[in-house]
């Protein structure tokens, strides 16, 4: 069931970039398995797909040490500070930073190894007072801020919009996350990438991707429905 909704979420994804005149290549697939078992994982890497999101760095981590070490994790849930030594040398990409005070500290953790953090600002694009995320108008400061770590790079943004039975809803916080990345990138500052462009879940991706996201993060629509009790 698992590799059948993965071809389906593909083929959505190669008709939402047919709509945009976009290559289907230039979308990456997050499998979001938070909460699912290293089985469920295990099937899905016969499609081939090798991104997966978590959104707890102890999830992440144990899931790790037991899976194939090609898989490519992405942190893209809420991350404290005192969590960020567990990912060193284990995560792909950061998704969810929102702080100088988190910068602070990857930066600090990362040097120890002397590795490089790749991540992505997490921009609260819809203001939702339950979300984590900066405003838009705060997000160019802040990347300054980050700029200047020797051992972060920015890679783009991330943006989780609101949950919607109507994804036409979330276009426009979709669009105007694409200015946003487009004017940052603008400004050529050193040290920061706009290449990456994180938006977009299960009920809303086809959305996202029409308005340019590069990477979109499916959970239920690749492994059903989540028992948050285990």
């Amino acid at each position: 069931m698992i590799l059948e909704n993965i071809k389906q979420v593909q083929d959505k994804i190669a008709a939402a970039c047919t709509r945009a005149g976009r290559n289907p290549e230039e979308v990456t697939l997050i499998a979001v398995s938070k909460t699912k078992p290293a089985g469920d994982i295990s099937e899905a890497l016969q499609s081939g797909i090798l991104d997966y999101g978590e959104n707890k760095v102890q999830e992440l981590s144990e899931k790790y040490d037991i899976l194939p070490k090609n898989i490519r994790w992405h942190m893209i849930g809420h991350l404290q500070r005192n969590k960020v030594k567990y990912l060193v040398g284990k995560v792909t990409l950061i998704h969810s930073v929102d702080s100088e005070r988190l910068a602070q500290q990857i930066e600090k953790e990362f040097a120890k190894k002397d590795q490089t953090a790749n991540v992505l600002i997490e921009v609260n694009m819809a203001m939702e007072a339950s979300k984590f995320g900066i405003t838009a108008e705060e997000t160019e400061k802040l990347v300054r801020a980050i700029a200047v770590y020797p051992h972060i790079r920015i890679q783009g943004l991330m943006t989780i919009a609101p949950y919607t039975d109507n994804p036409e809803s979330n276009r426009l916080f979709f669009r105007n996350m694409k200015k946003l990345s487009v004017d940052i990138s603008s400004k050529n500052i050193d040290n920061v990438n706009m290449d990456v462009l994180s938006m977009g879940m299960t009920g809303d991706y086809q959305v996202a991707i029409e308005e340019g996201a590069t990477m979109v993060r499916v959970g239920t629509g690749i492994f059903g429905a989540r028992n948050y009790k285990i």
